[in-house]
């Protein structure tokens, strides 16, 4: 009866009859009230925006709730309309759907939305404090109605949140096209999304938030892990182990309460500071980290005793991170690893709450006066700043976790620039760490989900791909057989590390070989029963060739192209007619609105022929774009990726570049 119910209500996209106005939650984390920042006329576009979803007899009604919803939240997400039916990902047969594709698309649309994994739920808010799903319900409800009736011969097309209609396409066509916040250049500001978002005409689709392919904090997770194991191999000797050292941190809202949890892979004491305290029992809750602790000198006195046990161990201070930084420094506690993932993408509206003022002080200074809280904001990071520099002074290795710290810091007027001003004091992560250990070499972020919601599916797909990369590192050169090694470590103890929020979902780092070789012994276990639903292929945006972003994913690109965005172009556009069942492309995901171009994609695999065709052409693009420009770039470990991958691929030929010797240049303006 709830499914036929379920079904039913799906069908029925707008409802026929005007729903009852609902009392909100009052134990759900809600997103922040937004600036307030249209004019009067503005407002009232803003209302005719969207009124248009509903008739014309609900105006009268609709009017004056909306005009209310923009005065209380800044937006107008139609609370009103949000479906009575529980939000998580079903196993696949429960969805209405004439096509296989389009129900996998509406599983993952509603984990992205599932309240054990989004951020801000009510507002359809994913993760980042932005990175949405939809910007209202009537969007939601409309998207699912066209899934459910889509055939094998439309494609949806989505600006920005909303279901723009089902166009007549052909079978060998994606069967969902999304654009999130693709503004004309010049208006790409962080105040051009805040005025433009109010407005109902675009969306800040994060990375995988408006692409249907988040996965929980599990989808960062295995990239912080490997970011951390390799942060502490550049500090620690070679016969030390991180057990008693410690990272410090901050963020356990959405991606960034992956961290604990990734520190206790690696097996150190991770601290990670959240001012937010409901987001904080969430991950304690959820068993992502596993103290709480609210008292300054509590913490201290709790890490320096994890440090001389030598524990393994995540802390969570509910409080600023400014005040540890200090503290710690008071009170000489060594830090051996400093990040900072609090999403100051989105610095002015609920990304960053600045030291001096509480968590609910914050939420209202930022809408009653923006001003005052941006210098506020700024304030705490030349403060933050400055109790880092003490750190690294005395040994800490900090890096920035692609959040944009660095740049918000140095547009604060933080001390955190070069002697010349030409770059900043402390590397990108990417830089480091991921861009030459992992991106150059084809390694990022491969992902699936088992659409029966079957765990037994998921623990099946993980000893699949484990015995495939066992195989594989036996024939793999010695270039990356680390990778490999750190990767099948990974998947080993996947399970055990209880990665799952929401959908049954992994994350694995793979190259293109690896993607390929998994993803066709999946596609044959769901043809043999042995998996018994299809699975979804995805990844994040952040990896080798999805994303153009000079302060993370391109930031170890030196040739002067890591700020432009051909290579994310190419990636959808190129993923789109060799088989992807839904593209995604984005403007501002991970470090901000203006700041990088990211695309990303979907694939069902179904267990047909088609399916591995489509897998097989695919795949080795979606790597092997972003290989060939970034050995275009002259980096040292793609150029030997990309002649490997054109050895083991006869087809593929790419333009190498002729390498010029640093002698030839080094006076040759001087001679003339």
């Amino acid at each position: 009866m709830k499914t036929a119910s379920f079904k039913a209500q799906i069908l029925q996209g707008i409802p026929k009859e005007l729903p009852i106005k609902k009392e909100l939650s009052s134990d759900v984390n809600r997103a922040p009230k937004r600036k307030d920042i249209l004019s009067l006329e503005e407002k009232k576009l803003a209302i005719r925006n969207a009124l248009r979803y509903f008739p014309e007899k609900w105006h009268p009604i609709l009017a004056k709730e909306f005009a209310e919803e923009l005065n209380t939240y800044g937006r107008i997400y139609m609370h009103r309309f949000k479906p009575d039916y529980p939000i998580y990902a079903r196993h696949i047969n429960e969805y209405p759907a004439k096509t296989t594709e389009a129900a996998c698309i509406m599983l993952m649309i509603q984990n992205n939305l599932d309240p054990k994994v989004a951020q801000h739920p009510e507002e359809l808010i994913t993760y980042g404090g932005n990175g949405s799903v939809f910007q209202n319900w009537a969007q939601y409800l409309l998207t699912m109605k066209y899934l459910a009736t889509m055939t094998h011969e439309q494609t949806l097309h989505i600006y920005s949140g909303h279901p723009m209609g089902l166009f007549p396409s052909s079978i060998d066509a994606p069967r969902v096209v999304v654009t999130n916040g693709m503004m004309i250049p010049n208006y790409s500001k962080p105040d051009h999304w805040e005025k433009y978002n109010a407005l109902g005409v675009t969306q800040y689709g994060q990375m995988t938030a408006g692409s249907y392919m988040y996965i929980g904090p599990q989808g960062i997770v295995h990239g912080t892990t490997i970011t951390v194991l390799n942060a502490f191999r550049k500090v620690l000797k070679k016969e030390e182990s991180p057990a008693g050292k410690i990272f410090l941190t901050s963020g356990l809202g959405g991606m960034s309460g992956a961290q604990p949890k990734a520190g206790t892979i690696v097996g150190c004491i991770t601290i990670c500071a959240e001012v937010n305290e409901l987001a904080a029992k969430k991950r304690h809750q959820q068993g992502w980290v596993n103290e709480l602790i609210n008292d300054l000198d509590k913490l201290a006195l709790r890490t320096k005793q994890a440090i001389q046990q030598k524990e393994v161990v995540s802390l969570a201070y509910i409080g600023n991170i400014v005040e540890v930084w200090e503290k710690f420094d008071q009170e000489n506690i060594t830090v051996h690893l400093g990040s900072d993932q609090t999403s100051l993408h989105n610095p002015w509206s609920g990304g960053y709450y600045p030291v001096g003022l509480t968590f609910e002080e914050s939420n209202q200074l930022m809408s009653t006066d923006p001003e005052a809280f941006k210098q506020k904001v700024q304030a705490s990071l030349r403060r933050q700043v400055a109790a880092i520099n003490k750190h690294t002074a005395k040994g800490t290795y900090f890096f920035d976790y692609g959040n944009a710290f660095l740049l918000e810091a140095a547009r604060a007027g933080a001390d955190i620039l070069s002697a010349d001003g030409s770059s900043f004091t402390y590397p990108s992560y990417v830089q480091d760490i991921l861009g030459p250990l992992c991106f150059d070499l084809g390694f990022g972020p491969f992902r699936w989900v088992c659409t029966s919601g079957d765990p037994k599916d998921l623990e099946k797909t993980d000893a699949i791909a484990l015995q495939l990369m066992e195989e594989m590192l036996n024939r793999s050169p010695t270039e990356i057989k680390q990778q490999m090694l750190d990767n099948i470590q990974w998947i080993k103890r996947a399970a055990a590390n209880n990665l799952v929020v929401g959908s049954q979902a992994r994350i694995l780092y793979a190259d293109a070989e690896g993607r390929l070789e998994i993803a066709k012994a999946f596609n044959k276990a769901v043809e043999s029963g042995e998996v018994k639903a299809p699975i979804v292929l995805g990844r994040d945006h952040h990896d080798v060739g999805g994303t153009d972003s000079p302060y993370r994913e391109t930031s170890n690109i030196y040739d002067g192209s890591q700020f432009t965005a051909d290579m994310a172009i190419h990636n959808v556009i190129g993923d789109s007619f060799r088989g992807a069942t839904w593209v995604s492309i984005h403007n501002g995901g991970g470090v901000g609105w203006g700041e990088v171009i990211n695309g990303g994609f979907g694939l069902v695999l179904d267990g047909s022929l088609e399916a591995e065709n489509r897998l097989k052409n695919m795949l080795p693009y979606d790597v092997n774009n972003g290989i060939s420009r970034r050995s275009w770039a002259r980096n040292k470990q793609a150029l030997f990726a990309i002649k490997r991958e054109m050895e083991r691929t006869p087809r593929l030929k790419v333009t190498l570049p002729h390498l010029v010797q640093d002698e030839l240049l080094e006076n040759i303006f001087s001679q003339q």
